[in-house]
């Protein structure tokens, strides 16, 4: 039960945060396309309307259906990567980012389908860094916390927990052995 809630909560708080994604998205088509860059900040932060068919930095233009391919590949395995975190509240964040992830990959799914383009207008002007979009935030802070968490916070038992069958090369016998296996032996101990 504790599982299904779990889903039903991310799944909520995913559909959320996509439409505040498109929410924005749709605020930038009808005040900012067409138009000068809003300048926030002079110098350091602008809203500006760009029509994205790439990556970021312009990377890969035109190249739609590569963007939807692995765009769907990835949201299948955050969704794999979802079900598989246990319970509990060490595994709270694993859960957040995961949602977080999901959403900025749908949000930018969307536009890619729907447009052709990804929708973007944030543009930090004093490091000259590329347009983005909140699915792009999403994707990025969140992504950045991911690595944080698996370099300082989760053990490789917490990540065994979650891909229980992981194959670890013993290097005394130079054998694979499953990690589940182990892990039960030495509970028993």
């Amino acid at each position: 039960m504790k599982k299904a809630t779990s889903c039903i909560g991310g799944l909520i708080a995913g559909i959320l945060l996509i439409l505040i994604d498109q929410w924005t998205k749709n605020i930038a088509v009808l005040h900012l396309k067409g138009q000068p860059a809003f300048v926030l900040w002079e110098g350091v932060f602008e809203l500006q309307y760009l029509e994205n068919k790439g990556a970021a930095f312009g990377m890969l233009q035109g190249k739609k259906w590569f963007f939807v391919v692995i765009t769907v590949l990835f949201i299948l395995a955050l969704c794999y990567f979802y079900l598989r975190i246990p319970s509990g509240k060490k595994f709270w964040a694993l859960r957040v980012i995961a949602v977080f992830l999901f959403a900025g990959s749908v949000g930018n799914l969307i536009d890619r389908i729907l447009h052709n383009y990804v929708i973007d207008f944030f543009y930090l002007k004093c490091i000259d860094f590329p347009i983005f979009n909140v699915a792009d935030i999403y994707v990025t802070v969140f992504c950045g916390l991911l690595i944080l968490l698996i370099l300082f916070y989760y053990k490789e038992e917490d990540l065994a927990a979650i891909f229980p069958q992981r194959k670890k090369i013993s290097s005394r016998h130079n054998q694979v052995t499953d990690t589940t296996e182990e892990s039960d032996k030495d509970k028993i101990e």
